[in-house]
């Protein structure tokens, strides 16, 4: 992945993937709620500066979080799906407990469309593979 940095800190790395028309996401170590909502305000404006359909969420650096989707999770997401979001790729962390939290928050998210990894190999190859519906398309149907 080539990739231009557009947030870059020991917690959190926002690139645009030029190639692939994507925003990659790395997440690392612990998030609470109010951390995870900094993280997704920065992952949200991010979007709308660097406009694209999809997202590798990359939480396989995550050691402990205890954020869960409230309302303001789901107003973001919301707020993606209107900056043009149609899929995520989660890469789900590796450990036990953090691991849990994002599979409950992610079975909650109808869209945009959330396909689940345990490896960034997998998650790249999957959103390659998804189409990208256009706005009016997407309105017919």
């Amino acid at each position: 992945m080539s990739l231009h940095a557009i947030v870059d800190s020991p917690e959190l790395y926002i690139g645009h993937d030029m190639q692939n028309q994507w925003l990659y996401a790395d997440w690392k170590g612990e998030y609470d709620q109010e951390a995870s909502r900094a993280a997704c305000a920065l992952l949200l404006t991010s979007l709308r500066v660097w406009p694209c359909q999809k997202i590798l969420n990359d939480n396989s650096g995550v050691t402990r979080t205890t954020a869960q989707l409230t309302d303001w999770g789901v107003r973001w997401l919301d707020e993606l799906r209107a900056a043009g979001l149609q899929y995520i790729a989660w890469v789900l962390p590796r450990n036990p407990l953090a691991r849990r939290c994002n599979e409950e928050k992610v079975h909650a998210i109808d869209y945009p469309r959330v396909g689940t990894f345990d490896d960034v190999a997998s998650a790249y190859a999957w959103l390659q593979q998804q189409t990208v519906v256009s706005e009016q398309l997407a309105v017919c149907n």
